[in-house]
């Protein structure tokens, strides 16, 4: 069996401070600033440190929703290869919604729907190890 775990989930918010104090007086994470786009980043991006590292559970991310209004959490996949993840994606009904990028740092990204209208990403790591 592949090991295409779910590592990542990210919650868009309409006030990100609103959303930051949320989760952080709500469930004690911590909501770092990790991207910039000023800084040459592909949005504007805040980590959700969920709990301390070696603990079961995953760490997410937040960011400013979009003019798709999307209200839910968007769960990523780890692959190994994620150019035949994004084939397999459409070979078996799906659409890819945000073309494979490369996150510094971290690994490459694409956004997918599956055939039911749900999102989700694929990460293939670089550095980044979950």
């Amino acid at each position: 069996m592949a090991n295409n775990r779910v590592v990542h989930f990210e919650i868009q918010a309409d006030d990100i401070e609103r959303a930051k104090k949320f989760y952080e007086n709500t469930f004690g994470w911590q909501v770092p600033q990790m991207m910039k786009e000023s800084e040459g980043g592909m949005m504007d991006y805040w980590g959700l440190v969920t709990g301390p590292d070696g603990t079961p559970g995953i760490n997410g991310g937040l960011y400013k929703r979009g003019s798709d209004k999307l209200y839910t959490y968007d769960c990523t996949i780890m692959v190994d290869d994620v150019d035949k993840a994004m084939e397999d994606v459409k070979k078996n009904g799906g659409k890819i919604r945000v073309e494979k990028a490369e996150i510094p740092g971290v690994g490459f990204f694409a956004g997918c729907e599956d055939t039911e209208g749900n999102r989700f990403g694929l990460m293939q790591a670089t550095e980044w190890k979950p």
